[in-house]
C-alpha cells in the first residue's frame, strides 16, 4: 500500500491511497470469513458455503464493501502513524474509490486537521481595566436586602397591597372547563412579584382575608401549553390570609443583630468595603477577559467545521448534564420550548466557534512560550484540593484518574499563561486616568448645572415583569439559552 497527502483549504487534507491486489485480496478473504454465516445455499450448512459459490451466485464484488470497511481504517491508521505533523480533528470522509483491473483498489479520504494559528501581538497590548464605582445607592440596597431577610411576616386584616403576601386557593377554567395545573390550595403569592401571568396579581390588590374574587386573565401567545395560548381564563380565588412584612428599624441595634459592628455607620462602611472588593475582583475578571479577547482578535486561524460541530456537541452534552441534576431530561426540556436537538446545536455554533478559536490561540501561545509545569506544582495543586475535601493527600490521590491529572496540569499551564499575559500587557492606565478626569470635569459641570436647575421628577415605577412559575396560572418562560437550566 502507498499513499499521498495533499493540503487543502479550510484546514483540510486529502489522502489518496493505492492498495495493491494482494492486500485487498486479504481484506476480501477476511470479509468472507466475517459474513459467510449470512448466506444460505441448498446443499451446504449455513456458515459453510464456499466463497466461490457465494461469488458465483451474487458476483465477485459481493464482499468488496465489507472488504473496504477493513482496508480503509487500516490504511488510514497506518498513514496517521507516519504523518506525525498531522493532527486530525474529525472523522474522515470517503470522497471516492475505484476498483482496479489488477485486483487492487484506490480511494480518497478527506479529513479536517488542526489548523495553523498565526499569532498577532500578544505582548505590549493596551487594554483598559475599569473598576465600577460603589455608590451610596448600592450600599443602601445591600443594607435593605439584609433588612428584608430579617423581616417578620405577620397576618393582617388590612387590604392587600403591592409587596404583601396573599395566601389563596384558586381554581382556573377556560370556557367553563377546568384545566390541568390550573388549581392550587394554600398558595403564597407575593403581589408584584410577576410570578403569575400578567394581570393576575394586579387584580388581587385590595383584597382582604376571607374575600372571594374571580380573576380574569388571558394566557400569553408564547405560553408553554399550546392548548392555553391566547385563551381567556377565569380563576376563582379564595383569600385565606393577607400577610405583611414588618421590617426591623434601621438603627444601631439592627447592625448589632446582623453583624459584628456596634453602629449602623460601621456596618454600612463594611458593606461598602465588601462591595469595593467585589468591584475590584469583577474588574480583574473583565480585564482578563478583554485581554484574552484582544489577543484572540489579533490572531488568524481558519477553523474547520468539524471542530465547531464537536465543540457544539460538547456544549449540548454539558447542558444535558446540568439539566439532569435538576431531574429534567433534555428531551422533555426541548419539547417544553418546542425545539429540536439539531436546533439546539445550531444555537451553540457561534459560541462554539469563538470557544474553539480562544483555545487554539491560547494553546499556540503556550507552545511558543514553551510553557511547562513542574511536578512540585502539580503536587501542590493536589495537596490543596485534598485539604479542601478534608482528606489526606494519599487517600485523595487514590481517587484520581489520568483525566484528573491532565485537568490539573492544564489548569496550572492556564494559570501561568494568564499570569504572563497580565504581566506583559499592563492595563491602559493613562486612558483610564483620562477617563476619570473627564468624568470629574463632567461631575463639576453637572453640579454647577444642578444648582441652576430645579430637580427632575422621579420616574414612575415600572410594572413588574412576569417571572417563571409552575403549572398554575404562572407564566412559563420558553428561553432557549443555557440560562434556562441554571
Amino acid at each position: 500500500m502507498s499513499y499521498t497527502v495533499e493540503k487543502l483549504e479550510k484546514s483540510q487534507v486529502k489522502f489518496t491511497f493505492d492498495v495493491d491486489a494482494e492486500t485487498f485480496e486479504k481484506a476480501v478473504a477476511a470479509a468472507y470469513g466475517k459474513t459467510k454465516h449470512k448466506y444460505s445455499v441448498p446443499g451446504f450448512r449455513k456458515g459453510h458455503v464456499p466463497r466461490k459459490v457465494i461469488e458465483g451466485m451474487y458476483g465477485k464484488e459481493v464482499f468488496f464493501e465489507d472488504a473496504m470497511d477493513i482496508v480503509i481504517p487500516e490504511a488510514y491508521s497506518e498513514a496517521l502513524d507516519k504523518e506525525h505533523d498531522i493532527e486530525v480533528v474529525g472523522q474522515p470522509e470517503l470522497e471516492s474509490f475505484d476498483f482496479k483491473d489488477d485486483g487492487g483498489v484506490t480511494f480518497v479520504l478527506k479529513t479536517a486537521v488542526r489548523p495553523e494559528v498565526k499569532l498577532g501581538k500578544y505582548k505590549g497590548l493596551s487594554v483598559e481595566r475599569k473598576v465600577d464605582k460603589v455608590t451610596a445607592k448600592q450600599v443602601d440596597e445591600e443594607v435593605e436586602n439584609a433588612r428584608d431577610k430579617q423581616a417578620r411576616i405577620v397576618d393582617t386584616d388590612a387590604a392587600a397591597e403591592k409587596g404583601d403576601i396573599v395566601n389563596i386557593d384558586f381554581v382556573g377554567s377556560v370556557d367553563g372547563e377546568k384545566f390541568d395545573g390550573g388549581s392550587a390550595e394554600g398558595y403564597d403569592l407575593t403581589l408584584g412579584s410577576g410570578s403569575f401571568i400578567p394581570g393576575f396579581e394586579d387584580q388581587l390588590v385590595g383584597v382582604k382575608k376571607g374575600d372571594k374574587k374571580d380573576v380574569k386573565v388571558t394566557f400569553p401567545e408564547d405560553y408553554h401549553a399550546a392548548e392555553l395560548k391566547g385563551k381567556e381564563a377565569v380563576f376563582e380565588c379564595t383569600v385565606n390570609a393577607v400577610k405583611k412584612k414588618e421590617l426591623p428599624a434601621l438603627d444601631d441595634e439592627f447592625a448589632k443583630e446582623i453583624s459584628e459592628f456596634d453602629t449602623l455607620a460601621e456596618y454600612k462602611a463594611d458593606v461598602k468595603n465588601k462591595l469595593m472588593k467585589d468591584a475590584e475582583m469583577r474588574a480583574d475578571r473583565q480585564y482578563e477577559d478583554a485581554l484574552v479577547q484582544a489577543v484572540v482578535d489579533g490572531a488568524e486561524v481558519e477553523i474547520p467545521q468539524a471542530m465547531i460541530d464537536a465543540e457544539a456537541e460538547d456544549m449540548a452534552k454539558e447542558f444535558e448534564y446540568r439539566l439532569s441534576y435538576q431531574g429534567i431530561k433534555l428531551s422533555d426540556y426541548l419539547g417544553y420550548i418546542n425545539m429540536t436537538r439539531d436546533q439546539l446545536l445550531d444555537d451553540y455554533k457561534e459560541q462554539a466557534a469563538k470557544s474553539v478559536k480562544v483555545r487554539l490561540v491560547m494553546e499556540e501561545i503556550v507552545k511558543q512560550e514553551e510553557m511547562k509545569f513542574e511536578q512540585e506544582e502539580l503536587d501542590a495543586k493536589i495537596a490543596e484540593m485534598a485539604e479542601r475535601s478534608g482528606q489526606d493527600v494519599d487517600t485523595f490521590k487514590k481517587g484520581l484518574g489520568k483525566e484528573h491529572y491532565d485537568y490539573l496540569a492544564n489548569q496550572i499551564i492556564s494559570d501561568k499563561l494568564l499570569a504572563m499575559l497580565r504581566e506583559q500587557n499592563a492595563p491602559a492606565k493613562k486612558a483610564a486616568a483620562k477617563k476619570s478626569a473627564d468624568a470629574a470635569d463632567g461631575a463639576d459641570a453637572e453640579k454647577k448645572s444642578a444648582e441652576k436647575k430645579p430637580a427632575a421628577k422621579k420616574a414612575a415605577p415600572k410594572k413588574a415583569a412576569a417571572a417563571d412559575g409552575e403549572a398554575k396560572p404562572a407564566k412559563k418562560s420558553a428561553k432557549k439559552s443555557e440560562d434556562s437550566a441554571e
